[in-house]
């Protein structure tokens, strides 16, 4: 692969886990705010009938974007880590980790997503960090090829 679109999409895949951390933030600090209104109008619809989440529910609500919004900011900034080292080196497993662990979250999640009914989530939020960090993936793969091959 040559050296500048690898560039590209090591970068682009860098600055989609910055802009997925950003969105972490804003759901563990903001997430009854306008960022969130969409997502929330779907839920409140889903599991309160169109009413506001309000006391123990809205706490609950609140504490478990909390979390949601941590857990996050973790995972994207350790992939931010390993594209701006491991990756931009062209170490397999750097590819192969932040690929099985897209995946993971993403079957996983939208599976529970779907069981439960909340389909906005995998339509809002999972498909899209998919196709942000999924697509530099599939466009370096054989750069990484090439280099497991090397390994031997």
């Amino acid at each position: 692969m040559e050296e500048k679109k690898f560039n590209f999409w090591q970068k682009w895949l860098t600055w989609a886990n910055v802009m997925t951390l950003i969105v972490g933030l804003l759901c563990a600090f903001a997430g009854n705010s306008f960022f969130f209104d969409v997502h929330n109008q779907y839920s409140t619809e889903l599991y309160n009938q169109g009413q506001a989440f309000e006391g123990d529910i809205l706490a609950l609500k609140n504490w478990l974007f909390g979390i949601i919004g941590a857990t996050i900011v973790g995972f994207h900034l350790l992939a931010i880590m390993i594209s701006e080292n491991a990756f931009k080196n062209r170490e397999p497993w750097a590819f192969r980790a932040i690929a099985w662990a897209l995946l993971a979250w993403f079957i996983i999640d939208s599976s529970i997503s779907v069981f439960y009914g909340a389909i906005h989530n995998v339509l809002l939020i999972n498909l899209v960090a998919l196709a942000l960090i999924g697509l530099p993936l599939i466009m370096t793969r054989k750069a990484f090829q090439k280099a497991e091959g090397n390994e031997s």
